[in-house]
Parts: C-alpha cells; sequence; structure tokens
C-alpha cells in the first residue's frame, strides 16, 4: 500500500538535454511527501503556527536507475517504513511508464521552534502518530 503522486515533467525540471536534473527528484519526494501528510488529516502549517513543531529532513538516500525526460508522466510512491516518536524513515519511489527511475529512503524529524529561533527535535504530536498508517506491504509499486 502506497501513497502514488502524479507528476509532469516541465522544462524547468530538465537539464540542456532534456533530462530530468537528478536533485530535482528531492523536489518531486518532498511534494509526495507533503500530499501523503496532507491526506492523513493534521495540518503541518497549523501545528508549525500553533507552536507544536514541523518536520525537516534530517536524511537522505538516493538510487538513481534510470533519467526521466521532458513531458514524462511520473508516478511518486510514499510508504512509511518506520515511525518512531520524533522521527519517520519514508520509502519513496519514482515511476515511469511502470518502469522504476528513482529510489530513496528520507528521514524526516519533528522539531519545535525555541525563543532564539533555534530548532529542537521533540516528539510527535499524538495526532500525528495516531493518524499514521501501518504499511505492511513492501511490494513495490
Amino acid at each position: 500500500m502506497h501513497f502514488r503522486w502524479p507528476v509532469r515533467v516541465y522544462w524547468e525540471d530538465t537539464d540542456a538535454g532534456g533530462v530530468v536534473f537528478y536533485a530535482n527528484y528531492l523536489k518531486f519526494f518532498e511534494r509526495a511527501r507533503t500530499e501523503w501528510l496532507r491526506s492523513l488529516g493534521p495540518a503541518q502549517e497549523a501545528l508549525r503556527r500553533s507552536g507544536q513543531g514541523m518536520f525537516v529532513v534530517s536524511e537522505t538516500r538516493m538510487r538513481y536507475l534510470r533519467p526521466a525526460r521532458l513531458d514524462d508522466e511520473l508516478i511518486v510512491t510514499v510508504r512509511l517504513a518506520e515511525a518512531g516518536r520524533a522521527s519517520l524513515n519514508v520509502a519513496q519511489q519514482c515511476w515511469c511508464a511502470g518502469a522504476l527511475l528513482v529510489e530513496g529512503d528520507i528521514r524526516i524529524g519533528w522539531v519545535q521552534s525555541q525563543p532564539d529561533g533555534a530548532l529542537r527535535p521533540a516528539r510527535m504530536p499524538a495526532e500525528i502518530l495516531a493518524a499514521l498508517p501501518v504499511y505492511t506491504d513492501t511490494a513495490q509499486s
């Protein structure tokens, strides 16, 4: 069971050869993760504004297998791999026409803003932990 988010490749996503620039897959993954979190219910912006905290990326690992090109229709998937009290490990993939292009493991941590502007790790609010799906399916998209 994966969350799926469609992405179209535009000129701004590509290099001079019409191939998606490698760092743009991180943007595609971010958009899909954001929509996945939005689909779970708790509004991230409302949680941030209320002082409860926000997610930040703390670690990424990417593996590039095939290139995407201008005008390709991609599907970016999100699967919760592991949930702790202060961070989530998310497995993500980018597909095009049934072919796996890129896969990555992203760790996002929950932080709270301090009066001095620093961001400090914190436990996720109970409403977020309660909304997290339990995925047991490890099959590819």
